[in-house]
């Protein structure tokens, strides 16, 4: 049996507050503090304070709901907090993690210019090169990343180390790899609140045994959200890649993208650019280049910026149907699509290391 965050919340929703007649869900008395770990589900109540006269009924209600709608069997364990004490755990600033070695983010101003696709052959292509990769699927409410990697319905379990219940990422082309895409029903939406989404973000982060990294690739969302905030508010981000298609409208957010990490108050560096889909090579005429999203527009925007564009990559059918395959292009060097993401890899390498030599260490965003 395996358990997803939904389920749990979709429970919680039958429980009243009582003369109120609204969920204790709508009500935001659940914390954002869900875990699972197998079949034991832990969470938090919010309560004004604690001497509030229904404390213990509701306690007793959330968990005879999780059993009647989720299952007998499932181990609940309920927490209390005050709403003081929330607020003030909110606030605590999270944990650096040493091991996860350049932590890398690949970003886009908007959804649809492949940033996913880059982001997992830009992982492949690392591994290829020998460096110990891991791709954090960031993309909490769109996940991608399980069906690029051909994993889809891959069980993932928890193992305990030096006492500590950690998540074991999936392994697959010397990438280690996890998204909520692993825990959640792929046919149900994620109707979860911002803070809930950031809370399982950090899990995937803090809770899992990566191991010792040489590059850690982050795949977010596209646009800018609660995610980005968590992801700066949470690691010491090396450096951010910003994918965009040549078209003047994706150019428009990339700029913002370009602008969010710059932001004095995160202040990540900009590794460089990648312009994807830059010309269309039909496989029967592969000298053949036609630009169906513009002329080079991302290669302007580095000139215009002064930051490096590392790549250009072809748009071919291959790519496409490679991703919904799960076989990324970059295990193909021959290809020329494949042949691209290798020379992105390496350029990222060299631009890393320039980086991590010309600059101090990115400082992780504080909350106020």
């Amino acid at each position: 049996m395996t358990l997803y965050p939904q389920q749990i919340i979709d429970a919680l929703k039958t429980v009243r507050y009582p003369g109120t007649g609204k969920s204790i869900v709508e009500m935001q008395m659940v914390e954002d503090d869900l875990r699972i770990a197998g079949l034991h589900v832990s969470f938090s109540l919010i309560f004004d304070k604690p001497t509030n006269p229904f404390l213990k009924s509701l306690i007793k209600a959330s968990e005879a709901a999780i059993h009647a709608y989720v299952g007998k069997e499932v181990e609940v364990e309920i927490k209390t907090k005050t709403q003081a004490a929330a607020t003030t755990q909110a606030t605590q600033s999270t944990p650096t993690f040493p091991n996860l070695g350049n932590i890398i983010a690949v970003s886009s101003g908007k959804g649809g210019v492949g940033k996913s696709t880059v982001a997992a052959n830009l992982a492949v292509a690392l591994a290829r090169l020998g460096h110990r990769v891991g791709l954090l699927d960031c993309d909490i409410f769109g996940p991608s990343v399980p069906k690029m990697f051909q994993l889809e319905g891959e069980q993932i379990y928890s193992e305990e180390r030096d006492g500590k219940t950690l998540i074991i990422p999936a392994e697959k082309y010397g990438v280690k790899v996890l998204s909520i895409g692993f825990f959640v029903d792929p046919d149900t939406p994620t109707l979860w609140r911002g803070g809930m989404a950031s809370n399982a973000l950090k899990q995937l982060i803090g809770e899992a045994d990566w191991g010792d990294l040489d590059y850690f690739i982050l795949d977010t969302p596209p646009g800018t959200s609660d995610i980005h905030l968590t992801l700066v508010q949470t690691l010491p981000v090396t450096g951010a890649i910003i994918v965009s298609t040549p078209q003047q409208v994706a150019l428009a957010d990339a700029r913002k993208g370009l602008h969010m990490y710059t932001n004095e108050k995160v202040n990540v560096p900009i590794l460089g650019l990648v312009e994807n889909m830059s010309w269309f090579t039909p496989a029967e005429l592969p000298e053949n280049r036609y630009y169906i999203f513009g002329h080079e527009g991302v290669k302007q925007l580095a000139e215009e910026t002064g930051v490096p564009l590392l790549a250009q990559i072809p748009l071919v059918q291959s790519v496409c149907e490679n991703g919904d395959a799960g076989t990324p292009a970059a295990l193909d060097p021959s290809s020329p699509t494949g042949n691209a993401f290798l020379q992105l890899a390496a350029r990222v390498v060299t631009q890393t290391d320039k980086r991590n030599a010309e600059l101090a260490k990115t400082e992780i965003v504080q909350t106020h």
